[in-house]
């Protein structure tokens, strides 16, 4: 960027606080205190932010951070902000990291950026945008923290300078203020200045950020009396006198901008600086900004005016070739109006032209008639185009012209909206197709225009989505294709809006409208995905059998035939068909491949099918499935609400598997991923629901509670289905608190929502099992039927986990010897089963049975020491201290239980510990292992797992592993 020559020559007047904080900073990143003695815990982050209104100095300043970083050794980076750069997706962003990467080779390109390149690299102008649903806004923005943390640490220091913040574009300005809160964990200096009146809301965390860098920006304050005098001396000599001068500071505020502008023009004009000239300075000063600039622009001469008005639309970083072509001028010509232009402190730069100072770029801008700026945008476009630059270049000056019915505008708006909507930027897409609607295209477009424009605000809009989509069937479509499309996408759209019945029923009017059959199968497969996901279906025993005829004759030749084949493995285990028939028609799903990130298909059925195979008692076959998907999800850089699911649904396999503390690493990470999605998706109430079974499950009953109660976990319960079902959760928490009564009205109430539908498979719904559990103490006998019908239920469905999870809720409501046949046949059941957790609490139970029944002593304590070691290695805390207790009570010493502090722990498991003990964040340890965040989570969980304590005891632990952290 240009900087004013002006500016270099003087220097930064009463900011010595503000250069203070900066030398600080500096030293911070570079790990060293004010003497050159190293700092303990190494380099240090911080944030820096620089307010202040128009010429006050903020550029200056910056200038001379880049300045004193440059000096210490940094690696810079720079960028600003521009006026008419402001709906241009990533400017910021390129500007940042684009020089850093572009001079590699595409091989070395991929190398360095590893599967982040087909996600960061559309974005930043590096690569074209691949074939294919673009990455979600969240896994693009976390591609680019991954590349300026893998570059702060690789480049240490650095530091990255942004000026005028407030007019950065949106997605790049949201990317840098959520990135702020990170840059204490890396040795960077994040440098900002802005205005703080036009400071978006989404850039707020540059104002309050919590923890050590988040000091208050630092309020640039307008200069004295007597720091102007020392700026006006400086450049005009010691003659200047005191009258003079202080007329400067009074009729400028004190602002430096105007200040120096003034200054110069004193000199260009010759005036005496002293009190007799002091006179003159008020209509000077008026020609220094505002309608002066202007006229003094206008004394110019036409070409030269026309010159910069064809800048002030082009905005910053102008190439003089494209401005002259803007303008209308000859290379000569145009060579005579940049030269008149600088000498005219109006312009900077020669292969790269830029404006002295935005204040000046505002004002010309605002100067040029109406008329003339809509043509002039126009030109530009046009000539942006012509010079190879993209549609993408273009698309922001069609913006500001005028609709004309031009064919091809909507064709240069279209291509900008599809290169950007690959690169991660929706609303930029949706603004560029809003715009093309106006034109308007011609009469054959509209449809396809209103289904993109559809397609554009699916993740922010839905709402906007369904009526562009509405208004895109009611167009006299003749291409059936893109018919069938807009309905897939209206459909999707509604589902996921948590509006399954329309989604349903327009696939269903549609199906019988169309008159090819692949199309028609495709649509009825998808209504019964829907179906399958809704809560109040009443038609679900007659839709299975329908599903049942149809899937019993596809062989799986294409992904709607799987598909269907999927949805009906799904659909009998949700009615508890015998796990060998679930089993075969899941097998015959995936026999063709089924991937959870096809083109224009959901992930749903996979997830079904995946699912299939746990509830089916093949949890190792459900992990080869997930790992796969989420593979895919992390390629597509779809790390929103698809990745959230996926981790949730994972921790939920994971529970299921008697894996607790893994479990909840997962949900937890899931859960921070639905947060960042937005409150009351879908994918919160997946979280918060198996998160509360978990915390159950290791004990931790209060805590469930309070996290039920931070996320409104309760009635109304979702439209939707969600595994595990809500409102059996909500039941079993209720039970958990000792209050059964409410228990029982609630779980009773999911039972009578679910077994209408068919829907009777206690290993998906056990709201049988506690059922029985709150009716014991009022109601014994209808207890026990509850709990002897889920047997029933299980038996029939055949999976070890199912029956002995089934047999110990019987247990629990029978009485003597009864009991402990129960238990004993349950523990039986579940040594078969994949179900450790369910194991252990079936162990410790019989163990306490057989002691207080009067059994053999050595068989009570051998149940209880299994009981308390399968606890253990769960992580079920309160069924721990369950055994621990029982075996007391009989008098024996609970034994040491093995498998916690011995496991050997990997190289890449020692360094994430090591990185972890000394305090470093998950990004940081990303970086260094180059690999993501949710690796170094599994990483971390892990070493928890192995050394048996948490971060806080890590350091210890390592000690015994012998790692020094």
């Amino acid at each position: 960027m240009g900087q004013r020559n002006t500016r270099g020559r003087n220097p930064l007047l009463e900011r010595d606080s503000e250069l203070a904080a900066v030398d600080e900073a500096l030293r911070g990143i570079g790990g060293v205190d004010e003497d050159g003695a190293a700092t303990p815990g190494g380099p240090r982050g911080t944030l820096l932010a620089f307010a202040g209104h128009a010429g006050i100095g903020k550029t200056s300043l910056l200038a001379e951070v880049r300045r004193r970083a440059a000096a210490r050794g940094c690696t810079v980076l720079s960028a600003r902000g521009g006026d008419q750069e402001q709906r241009v997706a990533f400017h910021v962003a390129r500007q940042l990291l684009q020089p850093q990467l572009a001079g590699e080779p595409e091989d070395g390109l991929r190398t360095t950026l590893g599967g982040w390149y087909a996600i960061v690299g559309p974005a930043l102008g590096l690569c074209a945008a691949a074939e294919g649903a673009p990455p979600d806004q969240q896994g693009l923005r976390d591609g680019l923290d991954w590349v300026l943390t893998h570059l702060a640490i690789r480049r240490a220091p650095m530091v990255l300078v942004l000026d005028d913040a407030h007019w950065a574009d949106a997605e790049s300005l949201r990317w840098l203020a959520a990135f702020a809160s990170r840059v204490e964990d890396l040795p960077l200096l994040l440098a900002v200045a802005y205005r703080p009146d036009e400071l978006p809301a989404h850039a707020q965390s540059f104002k309050d950020l919590p923890g050590r860098a988040g000091r208050r920006p630092l309020d640039l304050e307008p200069l004295s009396a007597a720091a102007v005098a020392r700026l006006v001396r400086g450049m005009l000599g010691p003659r200047a006198d005191d009258v003079f001068c202080h007329e400067c500071w009074a009729v400028t505020a004190g602002n430096p901008f105007e200040a120096v502008e003034l200054t110069a023009k004193v000199r260009d004009r010759g005036l005496d600086p002293t009190g007799s000239g002091a006179r003159l300075l008020r209509d000077l000063a008026a020609a220094v900004k505002g309608s002066g600039l202007v006229a003094r622009l206008e004394r110019l001469g036409t070409s030269t005016v026309r010159f910069a008005w064809a800048c002030a639309v082009l905005g910053i970083d102008i190439p003089p070739a494209l401005a002259a072509a803007v303008a209308g001028l000859g290379r000569e010509e145009a060579a005579d109006a940049a030269d008149a232009l600088r000498g005219a402190r109006i312009l900077t730069g020669v292969d790269t032209l830029e404006f002295a100072h935005p204040l000046i770029a505002t004002a010309v801008y605002r100067a040029v008639p109406g008329g003339v700026r809509v043509a002039l945008h126009g030109r530009a476009a046009w000539c942006v185009v012509d010079a190879g630059l993209g549609p993408a270049a273009a698309a922001r000056h069609l913006l500001e012209t005028h609709p004309e019915g031009d064919a091809w505008v909507v064709q240069q708006l279209r291509a900008a909206a599809r290169e950007t909507l690959r690169a991660g930027a929706p609303d930029a897409a949706r603004r560029y197709l809003a715009r093309a609607l106006r034109e308007p295209p011609p009469f054959d477009e509209r449809a396809a225009v209103l289904y993109e424009l559809g397609c554009a605000s699916l993740l922010t809009e839905p709402a906007t989505t369904v009526n562009h989509l509405r208004a895109a069937l009611e167009e006299p479509l003749t291409d059936s294709e893109l018919r069938h499309h807009i309905v897939y996408r209206l459909s999707q759209v509604l589902a996921h809006s948590d509006r399954l019945t329309e989604a349903s029923d327009t696939l269903a009017r549609e199906s019988r409208t169309t008159a090819d059959p692949r199309v028609r199968l495709r649509m009825v497969a998808e209504q019964f995905m829907w179906d399958a996901f809704r809560a109040d279906e009443p038609g679900h025993p007659a839709r299975s059998r329908r599903l049942e005829r149809l899937a019993d004759r596809l062989r799986g030749r294409d992904l709607t035939e799987r598909y269907v084949i999927g949805l009906r493995a799904w659909d009998a285990t949700l009615r508890g068909e015998p796990a060998p028939v679930v089993l075969r028609h899941a097998e015959r799903a995936l026999a063709g491949g089924l991937g959870w990130a096809e083109p224009d298909r959901g992930f749903e059925v996979p997830v079904l099918v995946a699912l299939t195979f746990m509830y089916a008692d093949r949890p190792g076959r459900a992990e080869e499935l997930f790992a796969a998907g989420i593979a895919d999800f992390e390629r597509q850089g779809w790390h929103g609400a698809h990745l959230s699911f996926a981790y949730t649904l994972l921790a939920y396999l994971r529970f299921r598997r008697g894996r607790l503390a893994e479990a909840e690493d997962f949900v937890r990470a899931g859960l921070r991923l639905a947060e960042r999605v937005g409150p009351g998706t879908p994918a919160h109430w997946y979280a918060v629901g198996i998160l509360i079974e978990i915390l159950l499950a290791r004990g931790r009953t209060c805590e469930a509670a309070a996290t039920a109660e931070e996320y409104a976990f309760g009635r109304p319960f979702p439209a939707a289905v969600v595994f595990p079902d809500a409102q059996i959760v909500h039941g079993e928490l209720l039970l958990a608190r000792g209050c059964p009564k409410e228990a029982a009205a609630e779980l009773a109430a999911a039972g009578r929502r679910l077994d209408p539908r068919g829907i009777r498979n206690p290993s998906w719904c056990p709201w049988q099992l506690h059922l029985a559990r709150a009716e014991y103490a009022d109601a014994p006998e209808r207890a026990l039927a509850t709990a002897y019908d889920a047997v029933y239920r299980a038996r029939r469905f055949g999976t070890p986990s199912a029956i002995g999870q089934a047999l110990r809720a019987a247990a629990d409501v029978s009485t003597g010897a009864a009991r402990r046949k129960l238990l004993e046949e349950a523990v039986d059941h579940l040594e078969r089963s994949p179900a450790a957790y369910e194991l252990a609490c079936a162990l410790v139970a019989l163990g306490a049975e057989t002691r207080r029944t009067g059994g053999c002593p050595q068989e009570a304590a051998d149940h209880l020491y299994r009981g308390l070691e399968a606890a253990a290695q769960c992580g079920a805390d309160g069924l721990a201290e369950t055994a621990r207790g029982e075996l007391t009570a009989a008098g024996l010493r609970p034994r040491k239980v093995p498998g916690t502090g011995t496991d050997t722990l990997t190289a890449r498991e020692r360094t994430a510990a090591a990185l972890a003990a000394r305090g470093r964040g998950t990004a940081l340890i990303a970086a260094e292992l180059s690999t993501d965040e949710p690796a170094v989570v599994r990483l971390l969980s892990a070493v928890y797992r192995k050394v048996g304590t948490d971060p806080e005891g890590l350091a210890e632990a390592l000690g015994r592993e012998g790692t020094q952290p």
